[in-house]
């Protein structure tokens, strides 16, 4: 599946896309993000940002001082999230996680949100997020159900996302590793996938 099918399938979800989270998954990213080291003044880096759901959650930890950049390959998806978050201290970016147009460790923390899976490229991905972080800076890879629960969902969504799943845990934590992250750490249960490492 071509990039133009992949961004055509995301494109056609752009009006139901903030609807699509309940208001306890909310809750619970909001517990998640408490549980990181978010601090004022952090520049993050939200990789397939869609239409910007995490935004007013990071946004409030690390305050006006802060910078999000947002970066999807989905215009459409980005058009929405300005929409939603016109705020100064947000950015968002057309561009490709797997060539990241972002300065190499120019970040604290990256972070990415029910977008891993749809990767073509998870190696690349995983390199682009290391790369762009300051040593010491944190990567969070975040999914409201577990690996077997999102490979479900995907196949029975068919389309071009039918195949689209997250590496086994053997494999994610070598693409950590491999990308030059320590202190790597996989949560996997229903509910909750959490993969999570810090720049070496």
């Amino acid at each position: 599946m071509s990039d133009t099918g992949r961004r055509k399938y995301f494109e056609q979800f752009v009006d139901e896309w903030d609807k699509m989270f309940t208001a306890e998954e909310l809750e619970l990213l909001e517990f998640l993000i408490d549980s990181f080291d978010f601090r004022k003044g952090y520049k993050v880096a939200d990789l397939g940002c869609g239409t910007g759901v995490m935004f007013d959650i990071i946004r409030r930890r690390i305050g006006p001082e802060g910078i999000i950049v947002g970066v999807d390959f989905c215009s459409r998806m980005l058009e929405k999230a300005r929409m939603n978050f016109p705020f100064d201290n947000i950015y968002t970016v057309d561009g490709d996680v797997e060539d990241l147009p972002l300065k190499s460790g120019a970040f604290d923390i990256a972070l990415t949100f029910a977008a891993f899976a749809h990767f073509s490229n998870q190696k690349r991905a995983m390199e682009e997020s290391a790369r762009i972080l300051k040593q010491g800076g944190q990567f969070y890879v975040i999914h409201l159900v577990s690996s077997s629960e999102l490979q479900e969902e995907h196949h029975q969504m068919g389309g071009p996302i039918a195949e689209d799943r997250l590496p086994s845990r053997e494999d994610m934590m070598q693409l950590f590793i491999d990308g030059g992250f320590k202190d790597v750490k996989i949560t996997d249960h229903p509910g909750l996938y959490l993969a999570q490492g810090i720049k070496a």
